[in-house]
């Protein structure tokens, strides 16, 4: 079980991202952006070490406000195979440095949203201990999503999402593609895609209003 620790974080998390994100494909603001927290949820480390949340933070320093997704896992010591995913150190009150990255690349994150796809562990509050989060949808379709995946393989970066190989423990098992939307947008999942299983939650729009929309799927399998 994850526990919130009621305490600063320096720098923190906004100030890490907004110098984070404009170097990213997918972001579409100005040079500097104006986060606001809009939403997210967490999962579960199950050897309790690793912390993962997938923050949502609307940006509104170009044009029109946009929302996006950002996937993270916060650590006590470097993770040399997640090094391209690298956001920033910052002090955290209670735990002392942490390592922040994007959770694309860390196979912690990876696991975990696949083990939520499969049924297998529950979203958790963002801002509670041990308090599931009601909002997140998973959805399975197909076949469902099969035992014993493993990932991250290759990372690619698009103009609306970030796309994760993950393959199998076994040497002969399925392949496919875990996408992360980035940039999200209210409604209902596409369909009949051949997708493995998808992800929806809420977040708050800069009005206030409730949105709810697609966060992450699972692409059909390939062997």
């Amino acid at each position: 079980m994850a526990v919130i620790h009621r305490t600063t974080m320096s720098p923190g998390k906004l100030e890490l991202l907004a110098a984070w994100m404009p170097s990213k494909p997918w972001y579409r603001g100005g040079d500097a952006p104006l986060l606001a927290k809009a939403g997210g949820f967490r999962l579960d480390d199950p050897a309790g070490e690793v912390g993962i949340e997938f923050m949502v933070v609307t940006d509104t320093s170009g044009d029109s406000p946009v929302t996006y997704q950002v996937p993270m896992t916060y650590r006590g010591m470097p993770l040399a195979s997640a090094a391209d995913g690298l956001i920033g150190t910052s002090e955290h009150g209670v735990l002392g440095r942490r390592w922040i990255y994007d959770g694309t690349h860390d196979v912690v994150l990876v696991e975990q949203l696949l083990a939520l796809l499969a049924g297998r562990t529950t979203a958790q509050d963002q801002n509670a201990s041990d308090a599931p989060d009601p909002t997140v949808e998973v959805r399975t379709e197909g076949s469902g999503v099969p035992q014993g995946l493993t990932g991250p393989g290759t990372v690619t970066e698009t103009a609306e999402a970030s796309l994760v190989t993950v393959g199998p423990l076994a040497q002969d098992g399925p392949v496919s593609t875990l996408t992360l939307c980035r940039v999200l947008r209210p409604g209902p999942a596409p369909e009949g895609d051949g997708s493995a299983g998808r992800v929806l939650a809420d977040w708050s729009a800069p009005d206030g209003a409730r949105q709810h929309g697609p966060f992450a799927h699972l692409g059909a399998f390939e062997r």
